[in-house]
């Protein structure tokens, strides 16, 4: 493994490449579940400096990442490279949560491809970088994307999406607060 003072150009270049990275999260109870999420849509996540990283958050069936860092801040990014040379890299930090009501939403997202549902900007501030050999990971092609998750939030709609997070993102699965920023009163749909 190496350590790196900051996301340099060639990390840059890297996680700006792939397809697929995991976020890692975990409540502070001893017996609260650890959470691994999937992300990746093209064009909304950035290295934003040597020291920041941030996606573009999609509205998803739960939302233990904003839960725990609502509650903890910490956070590990992780992107494995399935095709071409080997590489892990890890950015190790703390994470927030811009919701899509905060005043510093619209400057953040617009440095990302909009998505139908977003919630929020999450922004890592990036304490400890590292990269790893990867000789492990499998290499697998690209076929493509999935193209469900967009017409499945434009057919809901603005209120229909906010019904949505309110019935399946205002708690983590170990009951910790979560995305709760929709303003109330919005049809259930």
């Amino acid at each position: 493994m190496n350590l790196h003072e900051r996301i340099d150009d060639r990390l840059r270049q890297f996680v700006e490449r792939q397809h697929l990275f995991f976020v890692a999260t975990a409540p502070l109870a001893a017996d609260g579940h650890v959470n691994v999420s999937p992300r990746g849509l093209p064009g909304t996540f950035a290295v934003l400096d040597d020291h920041t990283f941030a996606w573009l958050d999609g509205t998803g069936s739960g939302s233990e990442t904003v839960a725990h860092l609502r509650e903890n801040g910490r956070i590990t990014v992780m992107f494995c490279a399935f095709e071409g040379a080997p590489n892990i890299v890890r950015l190790h930090g703390t994470g927030r949560v811009v919701t899509r009501y905060d005043e510093e939403y619209p400057a953040l997202a617009s440095r990302f491809t909009d998505i139908p549902g977003a919630r929020a900007v999450i922004v890592v501030d990036v304490e400890r970088v590292s990269d790893s050999c990867g000789w492990s990971v499998p290499l697998m092609s690209y076929e493509g994307e999935r193209d469900l998750l967009g017409p499945f939030f434009e057919r809901k709609g603005e209120d229909g999406q906010q019904a949505y997070r309110r019935r399946k993102n205002l708690t983590s699965i170990d009951g910790l607060p979560a995305y709760d920023a929709d303003p109330v009163g919005a049809m259930e749909a």
